[in-house]
């Protein structure tokens, strides 16, 4: 947070000063940004983009998962297993390429935008609680958990100049498709089988994973499961040219 308070401070100071020193003609095709949605769950993703040519432009942007965050994903909360809410770290990278309709003014690009973006993830978080067989029987529950998630889609947005210098960025629409890879090490109990078989059943129906149809295949010998679905991305991102 004293980072993000630093670089909200830094744009004021900017805004304040005004930019009578720049001109019309000075070139500035680089352009450093933060995404603002990101910091709900307690990401931070910082992006840099270099425009060239008349309408084209490359953006690589990179960021940490903290635990911090308004938002994160309930926990199992079933018949048979019990956990807390999950809590996940990690980080994100970003690439994009982007075809900006209207020419770059002195190496500038702004404007409505089309393209392509492609995205890694990588999160690790704890999973504990409690699980009952049939028979009454209980069991500790204590797996260390990890997500990582690649996508790549086709983005529509629009870039809104501030000033000179700062810019609104709208990511609108980022269809596309993302390859889900989920894996479990456990960290305690030996547990029955049959609990996996409840496992699977109580993540396909946890809400935040239940949007994207998850179909989870883990078992003793198995504990990696992967799919591919559809997938979104949108951003509004802060923008300060250079």
């Amino acid at each position: 947070m004293k980072k993000i308070s630093l670089l909200l401070a830094l744009i004021i100071a900017q805004l304040s000063l005004g930019q009578d020193a720049d001109t019309d003609t000075k070139k500035r095709a680089n352009e450093v940004g933060i995404e603002f949605l990101g910091l709900i769950d307690g990401q931070t993703m910082i992006s840099y983009e270099r425009s060239f040519g008349k309408h084209w432009s490359g953006l690589i942007g990179a960021g940490p998962k903290s635990k911090e965050g308004l938002v994160n994903i309930s926990g199992i909360d079933g018949p048979s297993i019990q956990t807390g809410d999950v809590f996940y770290t990690g980080f994100k990278i970003l690439l994009e390429g982007r075809y900006y309709v209207s020419e770059h003014t002195n190496g500038r690009a702004i404007g409505f935008y089309f393209g392509f973006y492609t995205k890694f993830s990588d999160f690790n978080s704890d999973l504990v609680g409690t699980y009952t067989d049939s028979a009454g029987d209980q069991f500790n529950v204590n797996f260390d958990a990890g997500i990582n998630v690649v996508s790549a889609g086709f983005m529509v947005g629009y870039k809104l100049p501030l000033s000179k210098r700062l810019a609104i960025d709208f990511l609108i629409a980022g269809p596309g498709a993302g390859n889900y890879s989920f894996s479990i090490q456990n960290k305690s109990d030996d547990l029955p089988e049959s609990f996996f078989d409840d496992l699977n059943d109580a993540l396909e129906n946890i809400s935040l994973l239940d949007l994207i149809e998850a179909d989870f295949e883990f078992d003793r010998s198995k504990q990696r499961s992967s799919f591919t679905v559809p997938s979104f991305r949108y951003a509004i991102s802060l923008k300060y040219n250079f």
